[in-house]
């Protein structure tokens, strides 16, 4: 049988999703909770990889077992010998056609920026950090310019094994409230660091750096050697998963943890019971 499940996870406490030979990922520690309730060796697939200092929100994964357990043991059990950094929010017997990553449609990340002269010392691995005042309206019309399927060769990483750099952007979205400067990304897939590199990007543009048409001259040039370096992990989120209602996944569930930021957590709430079915 095929179980999908939701989790969320504070992405510094890893090195990253993938599994590591000498262990110390998310990936390696679910396996390892997973493996003791089936009494046998479970090998996990996850709809979008992530980094090192990477949280999710709400990640989607999907494990085959021979074994049966009642939903319960998936979610509260393995809870139960996870670090406390990691959380199964949900656990749903699902078709063997179903597929965590290539039955997704729609990914959804959120960057949260600190845009202030100090930076943050309680939530530092939280949020990115800029010190420098930025100007929010030139950078929603550098972002519009991303939007719609474009080559983002430009904002992929060296170490990028996508076969094809095309992707749909479908939004873009900044808002800020106080010091915090919220960007909500979504597209049928992402690159290898491709929104750190696209937030880098917008913050050369806030900061004045350069127009707002630079954008448009990087996704023409292709060239990832003239885009910004890769801003930090820190403030990323994978926020939510798009799939076809016919899966019948479990709608948004209220995260274990609630962030710092009440606006943040009400923004993830709007976003994965929309239509675009996000979970």
């Amino acid at each position: 049988m095929r179980i999908a499940i939701g989790l969320e996870y504070e992405g510094d406490r890893f090195c990253g999703w993938q599994s590591q030979p000498l262990g110390g990922s998310v990936q390696d520690e679910l396996e390892a909770a997973l493996s003791k309730i089936a009494c046998d060796k479970i090998k996990v697939i996850v709809a979008g990889r992530t980094d090192a200092g990477v949280h999710a929100l709400h990640q989607v994964a999907h494990f085959d077992t021979q074994i049966w357990r009642p939903l319960g043991a998936w979610v509260r059990g393995v809870n139960a010998l996870l670090p406390q950094s990691i959380a199964v929010l949900w656990a749903s017997e699902i078709s063997n056609n179903f597929h965590a990553r290539y039955s997704a449609n729609e990914r959804c990340y959120l960057y949260l920026l600190l845009n202030h002269p100090v930076r943050a010392g309680l939530y530092y691995n939280k949020v990115g950090w800029f010190h420098v005042p930025l100007n929010l309206d030139k950078m929603k019309e550098a972002a519009e310019i991303l939007l719609g399927e474009h080559d983002f060769n430009a904002f992929r990483a060296a170490e990028c094994q996508a076969k094809s750099s095309v992707r749909n952007m479908t939004k873009l979205e900044i808002t800020r409230q106080g010091d915090i400067i919220t960007f909500e990304l979504r597209a049928n897939a992402f690159l290898y660091h491709m929104v750190r590199n696209i937030i880098g990007c917008l913050i050369y543009v806030g900061k004045g750096k350069y127009p707002p048409e630079w954008m448009r001259e990087l996704l023409e040039g292709r060239d990832r050697t003239f885009a910004a370096p890769t801003f930090s992990a820190a403030g990323l989120y994978l926020a939510g998963v798009a799939y076809d209602s016919k899966w019948q996944l479990p709608n948004y569930v209220e995260p274990v943890f609630t962030m710092m930021l009440p606006k943040v957590d009400r923004l993830v709430r709007n976003l994965i019971v929309s239509d675009s079915g996000i979970v």
